[in-house]
């Protein structure tokens, strides 16, 4: 190798890159589920608890799923797993345009999308951040992590505007296109790890020499994980907390803000124009969190997360207006910029629990627990909503979540330090 290509950009970058675009073009699948809702309500005279279970069967299995394809990805290859989810998450949205009841909504988008996005979900991140980085490692999760909120940024009010003025099955379709369009970009420039390139990791010290691929068998491999971590204190404070994060970001206001916003006169439109206002906000304070993760203690960082982010949905209620208020606004910028940040931090501290050598299937199961809590809050909000006419009661009961968390999160680590 010459050196002008030893001092050029390491591959490392390269890597990231094409994972930031495909996360962040494969986001449609992720934001449409909030766009759908009301437009499925109109089109069949669903309730919204039928759809929003269709939703949480989603949301459930893209976390658990979460585990097993980080195992696959150590045993079978990061480029073939993702290709394949891809085009799982292709074909089922596609054939979502030839649906006519429930069930088959739930079968579709539940069960195959969910697989689906669950072979990728933040195991895939991880996965290319621990393969490829040694250094700036907190940065680039973080990064990575944002490219679903540049997604939301990019498709929601698009998504939003096909569904107003093209119909729903124009979503779907939208989403199989976007998905099936990644397969080839995968194929072609994200190579499999730093040894097939014939360098090391980025900030590998000299000397350094990659662990051999493991070929053993991937479901095993993560139930041991599980079995390992689940005797260990810390990994259920993860594990918990990670759940009442998805349970207050994902299965609430990214399923239910625009419907919350629509039962209050504003237009769906505009609703998915401040979810993607979010995304914005959702990337600077995910970099900021990855930035920060590298310089504090991650258990203090995750102790303000939740703490602002619980504040934040006790006031949620009180400022959704028919139009865009100011106080909306604030919402917004506050919410969007704590949206996400607590992944880099939840990841540094799943690399302690068993060492860094499992940590991406470790976290692999913490993010099966944010999408519990997420799956809880998809069903949970819509059926509090059908009760109560409103959804104040699921934002304070995810609010005061929020805030009980932050106790837990600062008891991550005491026996060690003991």
């Amino acid at each position: 190798m010459s050196k002008k290509t030893e001092q050029g950009i390491h591959p490392a970058w390269i890597a990231a890159g094409v994972t930031f675009l495909t996360l962040a073009a494969t986001a449609g699948f992720r934001a449409a589920p909030s766009v759908l809702l009301v437009p499925l309500q109109e089109a069949f005279g669903w309730s919204r608890s039928w759809i929003s279970a269709a939703v949480s069967v989603n949301v459930l299995l893209y976390g658990l799923v979460s585990p097993f394809a980080a195992a696959l990805m150590e045993r079978f290859g990061i480029r073939r797993v993702v290709m394949s989810a891809l085009t799982v998450i292709g074909s089922g949205a596609f054939s979502t345009i030839f649906i006519h009841s429930p069930w088959q909504l739930i079968a579709l988008w539940g069960v195959v999308v969910g697989i689906g996005t669950g072979s990728m979900a933040s195991v895939f991140a991880a996965s290319i951040a621990n393969r490829w980085f040694i250094q700036r490692k907190g940065i680039v999760i973080g990064a990575l992590t944002a490219a679903a909120a540049t997604g939301q940024l990019i498709f929601l009010p698009g998504l939003s505007w096909l569904a107003t003025h093209h119909g729903w099955r124009s979503v779907s379709i939208t989403v199989a296109s976007a998905a099936f369009i990644m397969v080839p970009l995968i194929f072609l420039l994200l190579k499999e790890s730093p040894a097939h390139v014939g360098r090391t990791p980025y900030g590998a010290p000299e000397g350094f020499v990659a662990a051999p691929q493991n070929k053993r068998n991937a479901a095993k491999e993560a139930i041991n994980a599980l079995r390992d971590a689940s005797k260990i204190r810390d990994f259920w404070y993860l594990f918990g907390s990670f759940l009442v994060c998805g349970l207050s970001t994902s299965g609430l206001v990214g399923t239910h803000f625009i419907a919350a916003a629509h039962d209050h006169g504003m237009i769906e439109v505009t609703a998915a124009s401040l979810m993607a206002l979010i995304g914005i906000f959702d990337v600077i304070g995910t970099l900021m969190s990855g930035y920060l993760t590298d310089k504090f203690d991650p258990r203090k960082l995750l102790f303000f997360y939740y703490l602002l982010r619980g504040l934040s949905l006790f006031i949620l209620p009180a400022i959704l207006f028919q139009t865009v208020h100011p106080s909306t606004l604030v919402f917004i910028i506050f919410y969007g910029l704590d949206w996400v940040a607590t992944v880099p931090p939840t990841v540094a501290l799943c690399r302690t629990i068993l060492g860094p050598e499992r940590g991406t299937m470790v976290y692999g199961w913490v993010f099966a627990g944010h999408q519990i809590g997420g799956s809880i809050a998809s069903l949970g909000a819509a059926l509090l909503r059908t009760k109560f006419g409103d959804y104040s009661y699921a934002f304070y009961i995810s609010g005061l979540f929020c805030v009980i968390t932050c106790y837990f999160v600062l008891q991550i680590g005491n026996d060690k330090r003991s």
